[in-house]
């Protein structure tokens, strides 16, 4: 017994139907991957948790110490859109930062660790250097790991 399959230039609306399938289902591959990212992969940061909490809006310094141009505007940008008041951009004393610092400036570890989680800044990468001639809360130093924190993903 032999088994025969129909022949594609026999039936053309097979193939139109069979094409159509084939998109559909690589629609629907792409909406669940993109929902995947953006649910468990890639989360994001609930501004009510993180940004500005009852110690009032969080100031922050950001400083380029990895020497990439234009990271610190996507910095700047990704940290406003979650209600972060950055207040000043410059380079770092050096280009030669490997990881980035998150820098405690007043005292309030608390609001140096919410900025750390909001970037993706390991809280062992969240230090303290209290000064008084600083007018901001916290300062961001952008090391040459930027590509692996959340404004680059």
């Amino acid at each position: 017994m032999k088994i025969r399959f129909p022949s594609l230039t026999q039936d053309p609306r097979s193939l139109v139907l069979n094409v159509l399938i084939a998109l559909l289902i690589l629609l629907v591959g792409y909406l669940a991957y993109s929902l995947m990212d953006r649910t468990v992969l890639h989360r994001p940061v609930d501004t009510a948790k993180v940004g500005a909490g009852t110690t009032g809006v969080i100031q922050i310094d950001l400083l380029n110490g990895c020497g990439a141009s234009g990271v610190a505007t996507s910095f700047r940008d990704y940290l406003r859109a979650r209600g972060y008041d950055v207040v000043e951009m410059r380079n770092y004393k050096s280009f030669d930062v490997d990881q980035s610092l998150v820098i405690d400036r007043t005292g309030s570890l608390v609001n140096a660790e919410k900025v750390a989680y909001a970037l993706g800044i390991k809280k062992s990468n969240v230090i303290q250097q209290i000064n008084p001639d600083y007018f901001v809360d916290v300062s961001v130093v952008i090391g040459k790991d930027f590509p692996s924190l959340k404004p680059s993903q």
